[in-house]
């Protein structure tokens, strides 16, 4: 056993993975990969990069690639990261990051990242999601939801206070050091803060009041809905004070993205967008250097309200579900039009790898002839049926279009 108490065993399956990390970032690839985010970011017209993420990681083990060796609980969590990684690697699925709108692409002195997010407590809003779920696969994490409805009135708005985040930097530390001694000579190991988060109130005020109920009491209520939404965004921006004060963001937030969406605003107006999500939101999104706006809702007819309302907007998600022709017309060059294609292609009976050329090719073509600078995120990626080639081959195919079009 090492002075750490992490086996000896634990450490080498930890240090030869390191090791394969280190070929990975000083790869030309990754360099080229990290030229295009940057240029991509700085609104250049370059090739496309892709992203491959939320993966059903429990369909895609193949000859042990992602099978764990190790014992000890920090070296286990260690070892997913870097299996998933050089997964990703091995099977060209795309830049490799966790989350591809903080983060770049392994940098040529590449670290293990020690997030300070994992030693952290939030107590949360005051109030707990109440839910039924069901369940058609008892692995795979995607599950369907049926939400309790708990705020109905402007009294229950008084039910949600302002979170409390503590950290517990002793814990942290003693990983840090643990770290260190596992990788030492192989990889540095660097503490690393929170970077941007997934800031979402409506989707937290529509798991409590109901999606049909609230949508309603925007033309009923709407002095109601305005004072929820403020209170929620208050809860928001107090958690915020609560990292800063603490030392856990990476940097300051104007040297980082802001991040979120209204997933339930996608059958509601540009006008009713702004009037109660946006107005509300923009105090949010005034703090952060770059803000990148969207997930499923289809926001090709919101680009100009979204302008008016979030400063230093940079990327606008581009959902399955949008009319991608008036999308790439409104967007133009002026946003990175960060395109989701459907992952359903993936999860179809039969795969169908030459219609998903077609559409990748006729996408990217339309988008060129607006000067549109894309990214494309593959991402939400239920199934794969339990045949983990549909993703490597869509990874592929993918690589041959941008490759075609820029």
């Amino acid at each position: 056993m090492a002075c750490s108490g992490i086996p000896r065993e634990d450490k080498e399956v930890l240090r030869e993975l390191g090791r394969q990390i280190v070929e990975i970032a000083a790869s030309p690839l990754n360099e080229e990969y990290f030229e295009l985010q940057r240029r991509a970011i700085n609104l250049e017209m370059v090739k496309p990069p892709i992203y491959v993420y939320e993966i059903p990681w429990h369909e895609m083990n193949v000859d042990d690639e992602l099978t764990l060796k190790t014992r000890h609980p920090l070296c286990k969590r260690y070892e997913e990261r870097l299996r998933r990684l050089i997964y990703k690697w091995r099977h060209g699925l795309g830049v490799l990051v966790d989350d591809p709108r903080f983060t770049s692409s392994l940098s040529l002195e590449s670290v293990v990242e020690q997030p300070l997010q994992d030693y952290v407590t939030d107590t949360g809003i005051g109030i707990r999601v109440k839910e039924d779920i069901v369940r058609t696969d008892e692995k795979n994490p995607v599950v369907s939801h049926r939400y309790h409805v708990q705020i109905m009135s402007e009294e229950d708005i008084e039910k949600i206070r302002m979170p409390q985040v503590f950290f517990d930097a002793e814990k942290a530390e003693e990983d840090f050091e643990r770290l260190c001694e596992i990788f030492d000579g192989v990889l540095p190991v660097e503490k690393r803060g929170v970077s941007a988060f997934w800031f979402t109130p409506w989707d937290e005020i529509v798991m409590l009041t109901g999606v049909k109920e609230i949508l309603i009491d925007m033309y009923r209520r709407p002095a109601y809905v305005h004072r929820l939404v403020e209170r929620m965004v208050e809860a928001w921006l107090h958690r915020l004070d609560h990292y800063e004060k603490l030392g856990l963001l990476r940097d300051s937030p104007m040297r980082l993205w802001g991040v979120g969406a209204a997933q339930a605003f996608s059958a509601v107006s540009p006008a009713m967008h702004e009037e109660f999500a946006l107005k509300h939101e923009k105090r949010w999104y005034e703090k952060w250097g770059l803000n990148y706006y969207g997930c499923c809702e289809p926001l090709h007819n919101k680009v100009e309200v979204l302008r008016r309302n979030i400063p230093r907007l940079r990327r606008i998600s581009m959902s399955p579900f949008i009319d991608f022709d008036k999308a790439v017309e409104n967007v133009r060059g002026d946003f990175i039009f960060a395109w989701k294609p459907n992952p359903a292609v993936l999860a179809e009976s039969t795969w169908q790898p030459e219609a998903v050329r077609r559409d990748l090719e006729e996408k990217l073509s339309k988008a060129k002839m607006f000067n549109c600078v894309v990214e494309i995120h593959m991402k939400d990626i239920s199934t794969v049926r339990y045949q983990p080639q549909r993703l490597w081959d869509w990874a592929r195919i993918a690589s041959e279009a941008v490759e075609k079009y820029f």
